[in-house]
């Protein structure tokens, strides 16, 4: 198993790297740069849902051990989908770690090096980040017997009470996670609350309920589709794959404003996979 991203780096970042914030007793949400993961759980059970950006592994252990105490272990990774800066640090931690990875079976391919994602389109925006895009990595990893695909009934190692959800669109085996009983939500890219494209916004990290980043979707109406699934869940706290968590009647307003007009919202009018 090689760490086919040890040698990159990223130089955007954001005003809340390295930041993190309780947003439920059981839901801590850690912004790496970019992009977010989530420690799930109390100190003797708990689940790392995704794996940041490359080079992180060392801020991610000493979050999980500040967390839940020193020499602190998730049960499982648990990935939302395999984009760079979703499974960056993924090898190093499972060196460390040595647990079991799940993901969405239509995401195993891209998760044991038998296939690439599609380059990044800087066609979709006029923003920096989509600019880039072309920039990112975007062949798979090979994890090797290390990762799994989750469970064909929905539940998710290591975290009773949650349900995995098949949230195509962005990727083919894109995953969101949610909880029924407080109807939290961990969105992954599904949608996020950043302008993504934008590299102004992804610095400042200004709030706005958005589609998935446009530049690496190439299925908008599964994406659409995913969207209004969410939408239909009524979710009352949403942690997002990028930009900062949101909650309450703000949360299900912008939500249900983008199911409704994510064709003028999220859609770009241009680009690879727009029609």
């Amino acid at each position: 198993m090689e760490n086919e991203f040890e040698e990159r780096i990223m130089p955007v970042t954001s005003v809340a790297n390295r930041i993190g914030l309780n947003v439920a007793s059981d839901i801590y949400c850690y912004t790496d740069q970019i992009v977010n993961i989530v420690f799930i759980g109390t100190k003797d059970n708990w689940v790392l849902v995704d794996a940041g950006m490359p080079r992180s592994s060392t801020e991610i252990i000493e979050q999980a051990e500040e967390h839940f105490g020193n020499n602190a272990k998730p049960q499982a990774i648990v990935l939302t989908h395999g984009h760079f800066d979703h499974v960056g640090s993924i090898v190093d931690l499972t060196r460390t770690w040595n647990v079991p990875i799940f993901a969405h079976e239509l995401e195993l391919p891209y998760l044991t090096g038998k296939a690439s994602y599609p380059e990044g389109d800087p066609s979709v925006a006029d923003g920096l980040v989509a600019k880039m895009s072309p920039l990112f990595p975007n062949h798979g990893i090979n994890l090797e017997e290390h990762v799994q695909a989750l469970p064909s009934d929905n539940t998710i190692p290591g975290m009773k009470g949650w349900r995995s959800i098949h949230t195509p669109g962005h990727t083919k085996g894109h995953v969101s996670l949610f909880r029924d009983e407080d109807r939290s939500l961990i969105a992954g890219d599904a949608f996020v609350t950043v302008e993504q494209e934008s590299l102004y916004k992804v610095i400042t990290q200004q709030q706005e309920v958005s589609g998935p980043p446009k530049y690496f979707t190439t299925n908008w109406k599964a994406a659409w589709d995913s969207v209004k699934k969410l939408n239909d869940l009524k979710p009352e706290l949403a942690v997002t794959g990028h930009g900062q968590p949101i909650n309450g009647e703000f949360l299900r307003n912008e939500l249900q404003k983008l199911a409704d007009h994510f064709d003028t919202i999220a859609i770009p009018e241009k680009g690879k996979f727009v029609h």
